[in-house]
């Protein structure tokens, strides 16, 4: 962080004074707070292709890290447990990694067209027993492994970011051109780009071949 930037005089470093420029929170946003799934909680996450996980290290280095598959592909054990399928990426294992020396996740599900959300608090664990994996095969294909997540928290979340983001209104859908390729935005981070486009728009082929092999 560049200090510099930040006056130390309008630093909030307690929790009374960020609340003192808040109003009260509500009764009922602290009693929506639940320890375990309830019947709504459930069915939200049955229809739910796709979440984010957040992690952090022993250090306290935090990461989020997206989750797709058809919606329902997380499974609700029981009440309090869900087992989310650790399909194939780019190995970097960050959030796997975390969770190995902090337990400690936080899970938001969505689903397309829904501007409320579902949150999710818990400690989450890695598992490779089969008879878990072979309940969440994917195109014939169980996981590598699992992560359990035993669930601490949970409550819904209005609808309000994504009210103000409009994010499911197609007008607003930008052009994928405005940005270039995923390949060459992270070969400029990186080695470096091909000085010409058809050797780009190979790389981007390659790119989508992959994709299609290794997507489960």
């Amino acid at each position: 962080m560049n200090s510099s930037l930040i006056d130390p005089n309008f630093v909030i470093t307690d929790e009374a004074l960020l609340r003192s420029r808040f109003h009260d929170v509500t009764p009922l946003a602290t009693l929506k707070s639940l320890p375990s799934l309830d019947a709504h909680a459930r069915a939200f996450i049955a229809l739910s292709p796709f979440l984010c996980i957040g992690t952090q290290n022993a250090d306290g280095d935090a990461d989020v890290s997206p989750r797709g598959d058809p919606a329902g592909f997380v499974k609700v054990l029981d009440p309090t447990t869900l087992a989310i399928p650790d399909r194939p990426g780019n190995n970097r294992l960050d959030s796997q990694v975390n969770i190995l020396t902090n337990p400690h996740v936080g899970l938001l599900f969505i689903i397309p067209g829904f501007d409320d959300t579902l949150r999710v608090n818990g400690r989450a664990t890695l598992t490779v027993d089969p008879g878990i994996l072979s309940g969440l095969e994917a195109k014939g294909r169980a996981p590598k492994l699992a992560m359990i997540v035993e669930v601490e928290e949970v409550f819904l979340h209005c609808a309000k970011a994504f009210r103000r983001s409009h994010l499911w209104d197609a007008s607003r859908f930008r052009d994928r051109a405005e940005l270039p390729s995923l390949s060459k935005m992270i070969l400029d981070q990186t080695t470096g780009a091909p000085q010409t486009d058809d050797e780009m728009r190979a790389i981007d082929a390659d790119l989508e071949i992959e994709y299609a092999k290794t997507l489960y």
